[in-house]
């Protein structure tokens, strides 16, 4: 059996690392700053992919799919958006390789440059606000509700597994509306489907709010956010929807006949999520034993291992447990049936425990003779002993439990690593301990600058729900309006 994970409170960095490689969710690849999710990494993914483009669906979105490569031209017209980018961007600048005339290997053919360079897009506003100046000319063609389902390359200096890679995975819907007040909507509409899917699929409690301006996506003129904690007290950006204005169309030139029928430019928005949420998720719930998985996101819900000696052994056991098995299928519930001789049920139990399966069952000859089976969850490692009859009912509960559990285990974190200081010593102290700290601050760019420049806090977000409350900022000693949010963070 391997060896134990490192200890988050002695190595938290180490302990992800390991924990991600061993679990199975994903691995570095041969590209730099690039990783290969794993099949169980990516069934966790494909569950997170399918509740939120359910949820998308049915607030009227339609996937479709732009290219991967953008022309530079296009990146350049929005000066801020082109700006925010251009340390990021891969550039493709030939089209064709040639044998090498020493014999060895490859060279970029010359004859073969690109009469425009194009960008490995970065994010998607410019060639898909390029494509809506075909398909928007009148009032009758908004709104256009579009998401899609796609990979991006920022090419980052310090990469970590899901939390930061060259290239990722995410979706990005990008819409078009009639009016400003259209647009803020779908933007308010889109990061509560995100707070929504954070807390009731992932387990994870957000706070809502808006970006300050130095933080904002660029080319946004409000960018609002999801912001989660994490077990070592730094905070995760776990998703962000942008109010873009009519930046993007005035700059494709864009222009649709109103009602009115006046010439006016389409209101936009974006709004990505991405698969930096499976690091979220390893890190706001798993512990020194491996994954903790919320129920609805786990691959496999309930994993069923067989202890006996003999074939006879296993025979008997597999008549009891198949009606078993097609009743808790029959609920929605995704079960497995461990019979694989190469391991011993220790070892099972381990490295089920290791992948954060919820429920482990465990039945052998003695359990069989006495109707009973052992239930092991694992968000709390409890064990207990339960009639065998009726257990499909059981388990549907007690995943719902489970799933409860975890995400108020996390709330209760939060509450208790979330404090509110007065004084720039106290700030400084506190940041330094970890958490969301609340402080006033006084609005300005220059002062959040500072804060970040000696302590490496950043504002996380102006919360949305945040109560206007006067007092001074922590630095300045200036007025201030309320309290914000800051944080070490990913």
């Amino acid at each position: 059996m391997s060896k134990k994970l490192p200890k988050r409170s002695e190595d938290y960095s180490a302990w992800y690392n390991e924990l991600v490689k061993r679990a199975g969710l994903a691995e570095n690849s041969p590209v730099r700053g690039c990783m290969v999710i794993k099949p169980y990494g990516f069934a966790i993914w494909e569950k997170m992919q399918r509740a939120l483009d359910d949820m998308f669906k049915a607030t009227g979105h339609q996937n479709a799919y732009f290219p991967l490569f953008v022309p530079k031209s296009f990146l350049e017209l929005e000066e801020e958006h082109a700006e925010g980018f251009a340390k990021e961007c891969a550039v493709v600048t030939h089209y064709r390789l040639k044998a090498n005339p020493d014999g060895k290997g490859l060279i970029v053919d010359e004859d073969a440059k690109l009469e425009e360079e194009l960008i490995v897009r970065p994010t998607s506003e410019t060639v898909i606000w390029n494509t809506y100046k075909g398909w928007i000319q009148s009032w009758r063609d908004l709104p256009v509700l579009v998401n899609q389902w796609a990979n991006v390359v920022r090419w980052e200096m310090r990469t970590r597994l899901f939390l930061r890679t060259a290239e990722f995975l995410w979706q990005e819907g990008h819409t078009a509306h009639a009016t400003r007040q259209e647009a803020i909507d779908e933007t308010e509409q889109m990061l509560q489907v995100y707070s929504d899917f954070a807390e009731n699929w992932m387990a994870l409690p957000v706070i809502q709010g808006l970006k300050t301006e130095s933080e904002r996506f660029a080319g946004a003129e409000e960018t609002y956010c999801i912001e989660a904690l994490m077990q070592d007290g730094k905070a995760l950006q776990a998703g962000t929807s942008h109010f873009l204005g009519q930046n993007f169309s005035k700059v494709f030139d864009v222009k649709f006949v109103s009602k009115e029928n006046k010439l006016e430019y389409p209101w936009a928005t974006s709004w990505g999520l991405s698969t930096r949420m499976m690091g979220a998720l390893v890190m706001a719930h798993s512990d020194d034993n491996g994954l903790v998985l919320p129920p609805k996101l786990a691959p496999i819900q309930v994993v069923i291992v067989p202890i006996f000696r003999t074939d006879e052994d296993l025979k008997k056991i597999k008549e009891k447990i198949d009606p078993i098995i097609e009743e808790i299928n029959a609920l929605g519930i995704t079960v497995k049936f461990d019979d694989d001789e190469k391991y011993k049920p220790g070892y099972k139990f381990a490295e089920y425990e290791l992948k954060g399966v919820p429920i482990r069952l465990g039945i052998g000859m003695r359990d069989l003779e006495n109707g009973t089976i052992e239930i092991a969850r694992r968000d709390t490692l409890e064990k207990e002993s339960r009639p065998i009859d009726g257990i499909a009912e059981y388990i549907k509960d007690l995943l719902d439990t489970i799933q409860q559990n975890i995400y108020d285990k996390a709330l209760n974190f939060r509450e208790e690593n979330t404090f509110s200081v007065e004084t720039w010593e106290d700030f400084k102290t506190q940041i330094e301990k970890g958490g969301f700290v609340l402080a006033h601050w006084d609005g300005t760019r220059e002062t959040e600058e500072k804060i970040k420049q000696e302590t490496k806090a950043t504002i996380r977000c102006v919360p949305l729900n945040s109560i206007e409350m006067a007092g001074k900022c922590i630095f300045s000693g200036n007025d201030s309006a309320k309290q914000v949010v800051f944080a070490k963070a990913y």
